[in-house]
């Protein structure tokens, strides 16, 4: 499952964005145990190096948890995952924003443009 990685983001950060989405989706479950750093990194053709500053930074997000001697685990805390949903959301909704606003597009225009293509009402 290499990975391609955006020149312009730290791969780090581009790793946590990519476990974070997975645990927002579902695709990692919550309680789940991760890889071992070594794995995960052989798998996504990085350094181990920066694997376990990945890990270290789920961790100090409270995402994930290490357990001695058994590994990294996804938080069991459901309330911290919709935290996070709830912060990925927000951080999509300000960069769309000030991405629109540069061009000269006013967020009545950008509503009314998103209503008009339909979508999910979730």
């Amino acid at each position: 499952m290499s990975m391609e990685f955006l020149p312009d983001k730290p791969i780090y950060q581009q790793l946590v964005d990519h476990i974070v989405g997975d645990i927002i989706r579902g695709t990692i479950k919550v309680g789940e145990k991760l890889p071992s750093v070594r794995d995960y990194a052989v798998s996504v053709g990085v350094n181990a190096n920066t694997m376990q500053r990945v890990y270290k930074e789920l961790e100090q997000m409270e995402i994930t948890e290490t357990r001695r001697g058994q590994g990294s685990f996804v938080t069991d805390n459901t309330e911290r995952i919709q935290e996070l949903r709830e912060e990925m959301k927000e951080q999509l909704v300000q960069s769309f924003i000030q991405n629109v606003e540069a061009l000269g597009f006013t967020t009545n225009e950008m509503v009314s443009y998103l209503q008009k293509r339909g979508g999910h009402d979730d």
